[in-house]
């Protein structure tokens, strides 16, 4: 009869445990040969079938290689949040105690560190916070807008404040971390997307009047205007990064233009900007700001308020 670590517990083991419920040696050796029932999926770590492992076999084989207190991070401990907006990896990174001796091996990267994160269990799964595997993750990753997209959904979707993500940065003490620094600086500023945070830099770097960006416009009556992505409070001013993909549906379309109706009827001066063109022809679109800016300041603001 076959024991009950492997017909009803996890079908991904270590090499020592198997001997310890009373299997040879040799038959362990035998299974994991190539053609074999099972397979040796990392030192140590057997995989109690043969074929590919999902993704959740090669994460319990990861913190089974890493040993007692490690933690999952980064990508894969993203997706057990269900962030969505992440850089495509098979990579399985795990943190692990500063004193112990493991090396990567495979789909594994292993790091050390003094400052483990109190972990958070995520189906049975210890898992570092999301400020910590979001900062961990992006120093893995190259792509400036992925990075830019992943700490942008974290937010947006409320799964960590904007200085949560600051904290995180600082408290790491690593260095060549500039780009990372200057990459938030449009998530503290309120960019909410790659597109607003092309338009954040662009705003910054051409010398206009104060921004806020994603909040909340109220009539004098206290009525819902709209929540434009950029906002300049002393002139009235709305700027919308309006995407193609969205405002051409049935929906978006319609919604857009009741927006917009809101805009005018309060007095807004409204500027729509398509985001490809905050890349390819920045300086247009600054021209543009300042001509839409120079019109606002021709009319008395409107009695619109932020809340």
């Amino acid at each position: 009869m076959r024991h009950p670590l492997i017909t009803g517990g996890s079908t991904v083991v270590t090499a020592k445990q198997l001997p310890a419920i009373g299997m040879p040696r040799r038959t362990i050796s035998r299974r994991c040969e190539p053609g074999g029932a099972w397979r040796m999926l990392l030192p140590g770590v057997v995989l109690l079938q043969n074929g590919e492992p999902a993704d959740e076999q090669k994460i319990l084989a990861a913190l089974l290689h890493a040993g007692d207190d490690s933690i999952l991070t980064g990508v894969r401990a993203l997706e057990r949040y269900g962030l969505r907006n992440l850089p495509d990896t098979t990579e399985v990174h795990v943190l692990v105690p500063s004193e112990r001796s493991v090396a990567d091996s495979g789909f594994v990267h292993i790091e050390r560190s003094r400052r483990l994160p109190k972990p958070r269990a995520r189906s049975g799964i210890p898992t570092a916070p999301v400020p910590r595997a979001v900062i961990d993750a992006a120093r893995r990753t190259r792509d400036k807008d992925t990075v830019t997209a992943m700490m942008a959904e974290s937010v947006q979707r409320g799964f960590c404040l904007p200085r949560a993500l600051s904290d995180e940065l600082e408290e790491g003490r690593r260095t060549g971390m500039e780009s990372l620094r200057n990459t938030l600086l449009p998530i503290l500023g309120g960019a909410r997307s790659v597109a607003e945070a092309d338009a954040w830099n662009l705003w910054q770097r051409s010398d206009l009047p104060e921004c806020r960006w994603n909040v909340k416009i109220f009539d004098a009556n206290g009525v819902y205007i709209a929540r434009p992505d950029g906002w300049c409070d002393e002139l009235g001013f709305a700027w919308e990064i309006d995407s193609l993909g969205y405002h051409a549906g049935t929906d978006g379309f319609r919604d857009t233009l009741a927006r917009n109706a809101r805009y005018a009827a309060a007095g807004i001066v409204v500027l729509q900007t398509l985001p490809s063109r905050l890349r390819s022809e920045p300086a247009e679109v600054a021209a543009e700001l300042r001509a839409a800016l120079d019109s606002a300041r021709l009319r008395l603001r409107p009695d619109v308020r932020v809340r």
